[in-house]
């Protein structure tokens, strides 16, 4: 064969068509939302071999096996629990007098019917937005604990603070106290699972999440389906959740991010509990793989349906969402919230970039006179997602929203506070990977105490934030705004 241009161009054009024919094939042989489907077919088919190893690492879905277990567990621990509740709801409000508004019901009986989450009362909640403060609470309660410690978080790092706590936690289990931890390996990275030897060697547990493994990366190359939530039981009856993970940036010893901002709750009371399930379903899911034990819930057997009985406590529920259920239940919750507030909503969150029915509704609730105000960093922790976050914090600034940028260091904050009393807590952004992509976990909240503190800690923080405004936008330079556009093309696989 003689290589003139125009067989090398023939060439060229046949293993294109086959390149687009494949992408289409791996594209669509796996049910996605629309706006993930075409984005795909933008990288596979344009960046031709390069789309195919993306996809390896962020395109592919979980095994129907694995999402089917998930559900497997979820099913055998919760529902013994969901008749009683149910038949609670039709005898009578569960909600404290002051709380019996119609806003917060249609947010309980949404929660209870999309995700099984059960309304638990007798919650005492203290709210931490500083990081050395939170780790030196939950270290001390480690240290007090006397029968059981569950640990979960994304990051959990080997470094001083990881080694802080991990420290902590085999002091624990050398008193006796059965220590348990689940870890996402990506997000993890660069803790080695020795790094769990000792405590493993002194009788304690500690595996990564079913969905990646540090130890076989390579076969099992995935950057979506982590474990993104960050829950601690102790004893039963104390819970931590929240936005922090374990690792440096969270108490400040970063120079890149300086200040870390954050937000976490401590709960005490029946929400420890189902905190609790969460954490079980997680790791006997999980184990599956590892073959360590399974979780026993036996002490479930004295859980109890409790009603209102004490305005001062907070009613709550915890809902979870990830690509193992279709029913979206945090971003669907945080829907509710928005389409029926009265009077503002405040959001802050790291990453913004909305689904569709959520930009729709954040829109609809600002030209509807709502105060609509969400925070989000002042820096970029990923380059492609912060070019993103900037072009729908333009488009919802145009659409009268008010999107400010918090000045003193990072944001990291998950939050949702509205009107008088309804707010969330938890791990899930305000994006595509959180609604869909990881497994979260959020505390939703109807008191008007703890939405009183979270509205006024959200007002402190504006004192050092800057407002977007539309005239911000515009001073911005043309290479800055096609950054923009094109990263808002990648947006739902980002």
């Amino acid at each position: 064969m003689i290589w003139t241009w125009d067989v090398i161009r023939r060439i060229i054009e046949v293993l294109w068509l086959i390149n687009i024919a494949f992408a289409i094939w791996t594209v669509f042989r796996s049910r996605r939302n629309i706006a993930s489907t075409w984005a795909w077919l933008l990288v596979l088919s344009v960046f031709p071999y390069i789309g195919f190893i993306l996809y390896l690492f962020l395109g592919r879905h979980l095994s129907h096996d694995k999402i089917f277990a998930i559900q497997d567990e979820q099913k055998k621990i919760r529902d013994q629990f969901l008749s009683k509740q149910r038949d609670e709801l039709r005898k009578h409000d569960l909600l404290p007098e002051k709380d019996r508004k119609p806003r917060a019901r249609r947010l309980v009986e949404l929660n209870l019917n999309n995700d099984d989450a059960i309304l638990t009362y007798n919650n005492q909640v203290e709210v931490f937005t500083d990081g050395p403060t939170l780790f030196d609470n939950l270290v001390e309660n480690i240290n007090q604990a006397k029968e059981m410690i569950d640990v979960e978080f994304y990051t959990f790092y080997d470094d001083h603070l990881g080694n802080s706590v991990l420290a902590a936690l085999e002091e624990a289990q050398k008193r006796g106290v059965k220590v348990r931890v689940i870890y996402d390996a990506s997000g993890s990275r660069g803790t080695k699972p020795s790094f769990f030897n000792k405590l493993r060697d002194l009788g304690g547990q500690a595996q990564p999440f079913i969905s990646t493994s540090s130890k076989y990366w390579f076969i099992t190359p995935r950057m979506n389906y982590h474990l993104h939530r960050k829950v601690v039981v102790i004893d039963h009856r104390i819970g931590y959740i929240g936005g922090f993970n374990i690792g440096d940036q969270y108490v400040d010893r970063s120079q890149k991010f300086g200040h870390w901002r954050d937000t976490h709750l401590r709960v005490v009371g029946q929400a420890a509990d189902l905190m609790e399930i969460r954490f079980a379903m997680d790791w006997n899911t999980s184990c599956r793989k590892t073959r360590l034990p399974k979780y026993n819930l036996g002490w479930l057997k004295d859980f109890k349906i409790q009603t209102a009985d004490n305005n001062e406590q907070v009613p709550m529920q915890i809902v979870s969402s990830g690509p193992d259920s279709e029913n979206a239940a945090i971003r669907r919750s945080y829907q509710e919230i928005i389409a029926s507030s009265l009077d503002y909503v405040y959001i802050q969150t790291p990453y913004l970039i909305p689904e569709a029915p959520m930009l729709e509704s954040l829109i609809i609730a600002a030209k509807s006179g709502i105060d609509v105000r969400i925070m989000v960093p002042c820096m970029a922790d990923h380059a492609f997602v912060y070019r993103a976050t900037e072009y729908y914090a333009k488009y919802l600034t145009e659409n009268g929203v008010k999107v400010y940028k918090y000045d003193n260091g990072f944001i990291h904050a998950k939050t949702m506070v509205s009107d008088s009393n309804i707010s969330s807590v938890g791990s899930a952004n305000q994006d595509f990977r959180s609604y869909s992509l990881n497994f979260e976990v959020n505390s939703f909240n109807y008191s008007p105490e703890l939405s009183a503190k979270l509205k006024a800690i959200f007002e402190e923080d504006l004192k050092k934030s800057t407002l977007m405004t539309n005239e911000y936008f515009k001073q911005q330079s043309a290479w800055r705004k096609f950054k923009q556009y094109f990263s808002r093309l990648l947006s739902p696989i980002l």
